[in-house]
């Protein structure tokens, strides 16, 4: 081994340090690897909750809806044809979309009326994988059905086959008064996708849609993507091929701000979880300042012997990055296996002790899901050596400046 590494490993791991010098090393290696390990851990589980959150927000959600000022046949028909012709665009339909309110026994509930063809409810929205009970083909079968959320079902009570009171924004002028127009619509099915549109969306057939609503509400034509992460781009070209009337919108303009704010959140905790990082690296200035201290007549006797330098500092350097290395390695070892098996530690944690950590009925959640990426891994090593780097060059600054008669004067 060259003289430089077994000056470093003997400075660094030997046994020749006072208990209280070790002691201090011990503290920063320990605090260097829980810094690493938690941060790793928290941002996986941050990532896993803003998957969740993306794919269940987003499940029922198209990524762009154009929206004519005049929603005649002809406009939408254009529309539809001009969105179906780009490369990006994976399936196109028409829909018309309004607000009303929900009336079963004493429950009342405002919702959002859905409607579209059969076909577009399974292509653009997905709406077919998310029914848990009855079938989507129904709505077209079955005049005046509809499709419930399970939570919106539930806090109606109402289950597949009931008919419940739709009172919709239009007035209905009689003799005896002007009362708000109504029509009993059969519940066929419950879809659930585990997010706030459970308990707030409703869906019908474009034919039912248009005797409900008729020229209410909005109207237009909704796209599903290849890749929903081009909706920004293809919203900007399909603007700018259409006229002024045309109000284009995709899923970041409704969702968007929600994982903006996700992403800071991230990045939030990300930087005050690298204070324990910090913390970690400041100890190491400690541990080489005392090590510096303690092996001063070493030193001279080093530079009496032809050590320059400059091959001090390096040696210095070497010291704080052997312990930094063996620090963030651990850690990286112990976040990587949390991340990776949190999810089933937090179900046995509920299963043993009876505890409901994150409830669905609240979070829309269950459990504690994770998602490991590994360029958080490398970004979180990166942060500590850096860190751990920065912390070792004035201690080993100060040891290549020890004058060596000075030093072997207290030897």
């Amino acid at each position: 081994m060259p003289l430089s590494w077994e000056l470093i490993f003997r400075f660094s791991l030997g046994g020749g340090q006072r208990r209280f010098t070790r002691f201090v090393a011990l503290a920063s290696l320990f605090g260097m690897m829980i810094g690493v390990a938690a941060l790793i851990t928290v941002l996986s589980v941050m990532n896993g909750f803003a998957g969740e959150l993306h794919e269940r927000l987003l499940a029922v959600t198209p990524d762009i809806t154009l929206e004519p000022a005049e929603p005649t046949a002809d406009v939408l028909s254009a529309l539809a044809g001009l969105s179906a012709a780009q490369a990006e665009v994976r399936a196109v339909t028409p829909y018309h979309r309004g607000t009303a309110l929900l009336r079963y026994g004493d429950q009342s509930r405002g919702i959002k009326l859905v409607g579209a063809p059969e076909s577009g409810l399974r292509e653009v929205i997905d709406l077919a994988s998310h029914v848990t009970y009855g079938d989507l083909g129904a709505l077209t079968q079955e005049p005046f059905s509809v499709i419930l959320g399970a939570d919106l079902a539930r806090l109606l009570r109402v289950r597949p086959g009931d008919e419940v009171e739709i009172l919709l924004p239009r007035l209905t002028v009689s003799p005896l008064g002007v009362f708000p127009r109504s029509r009993l619509l059969t519940v066929v099915g419950v879809f659930a996708v585990g997010a706030p549109p459970d308990a707030l969306e409703a869906y019908v057939s474009s034919e039912t849609a248009q005797k409900l609503l008729g020229q209410a509400g909005q109207q237009g034509v909704q796209l599903r993507l290849w890749d929903r992460d081009q909706a920004p781009e293809l919203s900007a070209t399909l603007r700018a091929m259409t006229s002024a009337a045309v109000t284009v919108r995709n899923w970041q303009s409704s969702q968007g701000s929600l994982f903006a704010a996700i992403k800071m959140e991230k990045i939030t905790v990300g930087v005050l979880l690298a204070s324990v990082i910090l913390v970690a690296a400041f100890n190491l200035i400690s541990t080489l300042t005392m090590s510096v201290t303690e092996k001063r007549g070493d030193i001279a006797i080093l530079q009496v012997l032809g050590l320059p330098a400059r091959r001090l500092l390096m040696l210095f350097l070497g010291q704080g990055l052997v312990l930094a290395l063996l620090g963030i390695s651990l850690g990286a070892l112990l976040g990587v296996t949390l991340a990776t098996s949190i999810s089933d530690v937090s179900l046995w944690i509920e299963r043993v002790f009876g505890l409901v950590l994150f409830d669905p009925a609240v979070y829309y959640i269950g459990g504690l899901p994770s998602q490991l990426l590994w360029r958080d891994v490398v970004a979180v090593v990166v942060v500590a050596l850096t860190l751990s780097l920065l912390a070792s060059v004035y201690p080993a600054w100060r040891a290549s400046q020890i004058p060596p008669a000075e030093a072997l004067n207290y030897v």
